[in-house]
């Protein structure tokens, strides 16, 4: 199992800093190389560079209301998550792997519908094995 993610090119987990504006104040995000690419196939998606996406994640989570992304480490974690959730999200079908379909076409309460549904059997399944065999019956 672990040779599969050993051998990785190490280019992959590398870090990089890249320097932008959030809300007017310059910031550098720093991510493994990895992230930056995937960041870079949903921006091209919708039209945009890398630094118009994180500006736009960036002002969307705070328009949202989202509490807990101060500082750029927390806001790189949501970068990494999300990233992994556009990863997971095609793999089920709920994002189209063709990358010539813009994100901002596709219907993101059927999208987000998908993933709660996983979430929630996964949790089904996890409270079943806590809990562990039936009793027998007498």
């Amino acid at each position: 199992m672990c040779k599969v993610f050993i051998n990785a090119d190490p280019e992959l987990y590398r870090c990089r800093s890249r320097s932008l504006r959030l809300s007017g104040v310059a910031t550098s995000i720093r991510l493994e190389n990895l992230f930056w690419q995937v960041l870079e196939e949903i921006g091209a998606r919708d039209g945009l560079s890398v630094a118009q996406l994180i500006t736009r994640l960036y002002d969307e989570l705070h328009e949202a209301g989202s509490h807990g992304v101060n500082g750029s480490a927390n806001f790189s974690s949501f970068l990494r998550v999300s990233c992994g959730r556009y990863l997971a999200l095609q793999v089920s079908g709920r994002i189209p792997a063709d990358t010539a379909v813009p994100i901002r076409t596709l219907d993101a309460d059927w999208v987000l519908a998908g993933e709660r549904t996983r979430r929630n059997s996964a949790a089904g399944a996890s409270r079943t094995q806590r809990a562990g065999p039936a009793p027998a019956a007498p």
